[in-house]
């Protein structure tokens, strides 16, 4: 199988998703029980937009109960390629930019500070500084973890180190004691798919999204931790209680496996993980993720291979997870949080999920067994990330050169 098409840069490949989804989307309003719905169209691969989280279904948005929750938003500052947001307890936030900076933002002052002392990283395709979080007990400890991309002998792969944020010179953050806690294994040729995000549960784990790096068979394969959703110690080790802990090396890590290009996770109100991931050609998927399940990539996808050869799709192998929802034309998930707060009380429990190539924030229900896409916003320009500020309100970055911090309210 030639693989090279496949290691293009994101940017590449997911262009002509962009168009499609503005052509396909344009102008299809159907009347439903008296209420203007927007709609996906059809495509030969299913275009299913709300799915049992058993079997995905050719249904749309159309048979979801929509929702108008109301907003207005508010241009902040502006960042070089922004990718991550995380918020400090003060409320303060740390955004990563893709060429290696790490920022620190005040929003009362509108001041921002370079943090020093920040790994180097392997910047270009889909690589480059990625992801932050801060430790669920950061006030007493002052650990943050950062994901990135690093080149070794001739290939790539994602790293993470943890540091302590020392915060005593207020004009002049840094970071100090940096330990690497975790890598991909192996690396691999290209600069896509390292997927990287990071998330801390209510037990303290860190939870690891790590994409197959547009190789497809390491998905499937237990001696590699590509294509896996990981459950770690904050140090790093695997996690007492994972599914394959009586396997030798990274198996122990893995939590879940079958999985593409995982780009944002969150827990639910029950504690329960998701994962939003990008399909193929078609078939975006959202994902609640059980203990040792197998997602099925690449063996089948709502989605198709970029040169046309088609996947079998999830209903013809009952053995693998299907999607709780997925999406055909393609949201391009870039980022998720589950919304707790109460600035928007429509979308209270739900998935806010940011979308790249559709230029959109989408809301979805996750009400089981049944999870539905219920708003869809317009935003006119690629969401990278979304973070809930401590008053419930909405912090948003935009992805590219120019990518905006904006606050959304009600």
């Amino acid at each position: 199988m030639d693989l090279k098409f496949y290691r293009q840069p994101f940017s590449a490949w997911r262009l002509s998703e962009s168009k499609v989804n503005t052509l396909k989307y344009a102008g299809m309003l159907f009347a439903l029980s008296g209420t203007l719905l927007l709609s996906a169209c059809s495509s030969p691969k299913s275009t299913a937009q709300t799915a049992s989280a058993q079997e995905p279904s050719s249904d749309n948005t159309a048979n979801a109960s929509q929702i108008q929750q109301k907003y207005q938003v508010e241009d902040i500052a502006t960042f070089n390629e922004p990718w991550a947001i995380a918020k400090l307890p003060d409320g303060r936030l740390l955004i990563t930019e893709r060429q290696g900076k790490l920022k620190l933002f005040d929003p009362t002052s509108k001041q921002t500070l370079d943090v020093q002392g920040v790994p180097k990283v392997a910047y270009g395709g889909q690589g480059g500084l990625g992801d932050v979080v801060v430790h669920p007990h950061f006030a007493d400890n002052h650990w943050v973890y950062l994901s990135y991309a690093v080149q070794g002998q001739g290939d790539y792969g994602a790293e993470i180190s943890r540091a302590k944020l020392d915060l005593s010179n207020p004009q002049q953050p840094k970071l100090i004691n940096l330990e690497k806690i975790w890598e991909q294994v192996p690396k691999m040729s290209g600069q896509g798919h390292y997927g990287h995000r990071m998330l801390f549960d209510y037990e303290d784990k860190l939870w690891v999204a790590s994409g197959e790096r547009q190789h497809f068979d390491p998905a499937q394969d237990m001696t590699s931790n590509l294509g896996k959703i990981l459950r770690l110690n904050e140090d790093g080790t695997p996690a007492e209680g994972n599914p394959f802990a009586g396997q030798a090396g990274v198996a122990q890590q893995i939590w879940s496996l079958g999985h593409r290009n995982p780009l944002g996770m969150a827990l639910d109100l029950q504690g329960q993980l998701w994962i939003v991931e990008m399909g193929p050609e078609g078939g975006d998927e959202l994902n609640l993720i059980k203990k040792g399940a197998n997602y099925g990539y690449p063996l089948v996808s709502e989605g198709n291979h970029y040169d046309g050869r088609p996947i079998p799709e999830h209903r013809t192998r009952p053995e693998f997870q299907a999607p709780a929802i997925s999406w055909t034309p393609v949201i391009s998930p870039s980022s998720m949080i589950i919304y707790q707060g109460d600035q928007f009380p429509l979308w209270q429990g739900k998935a806010v999920i940011g979308g790249l190539s559709s230029q959109s924030i989408v809301i979805v229900d996750l009400t089981q067994p049944v999870a539905k896409e219920v708003q869809r916003l317009d935003m006119g320009e690629r969401i990278r990330g979304v973070l809930a500020a401590n008053d419930g309100t909405l912090w948003i970055i935009q992805d590219g050169a120019q990518g905006k911090l904006l606050k959304m309210t009600p």
